[in-house]
């Protein structure tokens, strides 16, 4: 099955994500591709809004096993996604362990530090993902990194304390859950 053929019939091509002005989309040597600073970004700043079809963990595999790749996780099986074929600006942001973006909610990045020109927009996956659909051994250069990134990260009491308030709202809960049951 291909991407277009797990996508709905209906379907229309259109923009689905938002990138503020003076953020671009450029290659990385060694393929892929990257979302850089064109000028200088305060904290705070809304960098992405990210757009697209909300699909269940079924919905996703199929998606993926089509070669569809632009997507993340913000609720409990449930998963948005770019329409096949399309690439935005919005889906070409990358992972790091010391990330200079953070999530506010659920599809938005704003900047977590000073962002100038010629850097590139990362956020930690960590604090979006909490499954197994998209695990990998990072690379990301970090002094701090991980190594791997996984569906688990956000277990880490380091990383709980380090980016509290960023996490996906149902991430956010599941922390919440789980320091009740410590404290119990």
């Amino acid at each position: 099955m291909t991407a277009q053929e797990a996508w709905p019939t209906n379907r229309l091509l259109r923009p689905c994500g938002w990138v503020a002005a003076g953020l671009v989309e450029r290659d990385l040597p060694g393929g892929g591709h990257g979302l850089f600073a064109e000028r200088i970004f305060m904290p705070g700043e809304l960098l992405v809004v990210w757009g697209g079809d909300v699909v269940g963990r079924d919905g996703l595999e199929a998606l993926r096993r089509a070669g569809h790749t632009y997507s993340v996780q913000i609720e409990e099986d449930l998963y948005l996604v770019s329409p096949p074929g399309q690439r935005e600006p919005a889906d070409c942001v990358n992972h790091c362990c010391t990330p200079n973006a953070a999530l506010s909610g659920q599809v938005a990045l704003t900047a977590l530090t000073t962002i100038r020109p010629g850097e590139q927009v990362r956020y930690d996956y960590g604090t979006s993902d909490g499954s197994d659909y998209d695990e990998f051994d990072c690379r990301c250069g970090a002094i701090d990194c991980r190594g791997r990134v996984t569906g688990d990260d956000w277990r880490d009491p380091v990383l709980q304390q380090r980016f509290a308030g960023v996490f996906s709202p149902y991430i956010a809960r599941r922390i919440a859950e789980l320091s009740r049951s410590v404290a119990c």
